[in-house]
């Protein structure tokens, strides 16, 4: 299949089995305004039969949440940061006391940050070197994973939206080199490590290298993370499941809209005009 080259990410799209109820779970929990809602064919992503797409927006930014008339398999109940079909969005809060304190009002999702051993804690602060963002992991009612993040005192960001979207990959260079090759541009590296890390990811003697990668236009980003310690776990997931999460990207040449890739870790990335 040819690569085309991209000119912004346009979405993330989400898996889900219950349209309705993670709707009210993302409006209500976690501050998204409900768009529109409709009945398609699945075949752009992979699947059989119809699904049901729910558009919902976070301050400029989109998801969708899809349900096909045929679910695959839910998230392993025993999911961590590390494994290798890892795909969550980095929900960007400029109060995260209040926004930590709308999710905890719904009890309806399972934490993953852990502090002092207590999983569900709250949030944490990664030290300067490691970025400097005081952040919260944890799953929603299906398993997806998220990220609460507040970034520090001059970043420039002002608004609540998705800043990114982190992916585990096995092999930073291989992947770096795939996503260049849609266009985007290598536009942070740190390598994070230490306690704060390890109550952020719930596991233990964390070392892991994270690349920014960023489209031409403004937009989210992906991350790429590169995990030394601890073991990737491998796996792969179907198109219908669950985990199965997908970034939606605009194509520079309209012509190369409708394909679906998959970078080398088995991540999902869709081509579409809108």
């Amino acid at each position: 299949m040819t690569m085309k080259t991209v000119d912004r990410i346009a979405r993330f799209s989400l898996t889900v089995a219950n349209t309705g109820q993670m709707a009210r779970f993302y409006v209500e929990a976690l501050g998204f305004m409900p768009g529109k809602t409709v009945r398609a064919t699945a075949a752009p992503y992979g699947v059989d039969g119809q699904a049901t797409i729910r558009r919902l927006r976070l301050g400029q930014q989109e998801i969708e949440l899809v349900g096909f008339d045929e679910t695959g398999a839910f998230y392993p109940e025993d999911s961590t940061s590390h494994d290798s079909w890892f795909q969550h969005l980095a929900l960007v809060t400029t109060d995260m006391a209040a926004a930590y304190a709308r999710l905890s009002a719904n009890t309806d999702w399972r934490a993953i940050t852990t502090r002092g051993g207590t999983t569900g804690g709250g949030p944490v602060t990664l030290p300067h070197a490691s970025g400097g963002v005081t952040a919260f992991k944890f799953r929603d009612p299906e398993g997806h994973p998220l990220e609460l993040l507040e970034l520090p005192p001059g970043s420039g960001t002002s608004e609540a939206g998705i800043d990114h979207s982190a992916i585990v990959v096995a092999h930073a260079e291989q992947a770096i080199a795939f996503y260049e090759a849609l266009g985007l541009k290598v536009s942070s590296r740190s390598a994070n490590q230490g306690p704060e890390q390890e109550a952020l990811d719930a596991a233990p003697d964390v070392r892991v290298d994270v690349t920014g990668l960023s489209p031409p236009q403004a937009s989210p980003h992906i991350e790429l993370l590169s995990y030394r310690t601890p073991a990737i776990r491998p796996g792969m997931v179907g198109p219908a499941d669950i985990a199965c999460t997908r970034s939606v990207l605009i194509p520079s040449d309209p012509g190369g809209a409708g394909q679906m890739l998959i970078d080398p870790d088995g991540h999902r990335i869709m081509l579409v005009l809108d």
